[in-house]
């Protein structure tokens, strides 16, 4: 970059700190279905039902809207998926 080109005040935006870790058990608030970044899939193929049991297995950064991405792992199935869609599985809960 050279000295003529502003600089992306986005760039420097601190990412914002994840909800869920690593190792969590969360449950899917949605169908999540295939946007087409799962290959083997047919687009719009089902990947996780609503109610479904996952676990954290990674946690990214979209930067692009500052938040955190965690790759779930709901039954071998690996679902990237934002904090809106998921949640912490309650206390007590019994998958069925």
């Amino acid at each position: 970059m050279n000295a003529s080109t502003p600089m992306d005040p986005a760039a420097f935006v601190e990412p914002r700190t994840p909800v869920y870790a690593w190792g969590q058990r969360v449950v899917a608030l949605d169908d999540l279905v295939n946007d087409g970044s799962h290959p083997g899939r047919e687009p719009e193929a089902l990947l996780a039902a609503r109610g479904d049991v996952g676990e954290v297995v990674n946690i990214g950064h979209a930067t692009e809207v500052n938040e955190p991405v965690y790759l779930v792992d709901f039954g071998g199935c690996v679902v990237g998926c934002l904090e809106i869609e998921l949640a912490p599985v309650p206390a007590g809960w019994i998958e069925v």
